[in-house]
């Protein structure tokens, strides 16, 4: 079993800034995409940045220029800088980690528990 660990969000104000942090730990033989999602109330959850095993990223129109997502391998941990906070970038922020397992060589995705950001004066 895999277990993703999220921790960072929090209240902060228009402007402000936060860095998410979310740590894998288990069974794990490799871990390949990254990414994080987020989900605003009444909202499907949708993607906010990805980062491949190599360090390429890609990032959701609305964040493109605020947030930065990044990795590191050695401690199976992705984060997600976000600088420029907007209202409504409030979310529940979730991580998800694509996992080949140590003992069984299955790979899955695998999600964190979220983390909530509110933006708000």
């Amino acid at each position: 079993q895999v277990q993703l660990v999220e921790s960072g969000g929090g209240l902060v104000q228009p402007g402000g800034s936060l860095r998410l942090s979310c740590a894998a730990s288990g069974s794990i033989f490799n871990i390949y995409a990254m990414g994080w999602y987020c989900q605003a109330p009444g909202k499907q959850r949708e993607v906010v940045a990805t980062i491949t095993i190599d360090g390429s990223t890609n990032y959701a129109d609305s964040v493109k220029g605020r947030f930065t997502i990044s990795r590191d391998n050695a401690k199976n941990t992705v984060y997600l800088q976000m600088n420029s906070l907007k209202p409504e970038d409030t979310a529940v922020y979730y991580c998800k980690s694509d996992v080949r397992e140590l003992m069984t060589m299955v790979r899955r995705d695998y999600w964190g528990q979220g983390t909530q950001v509110t933006v708000s004066s």
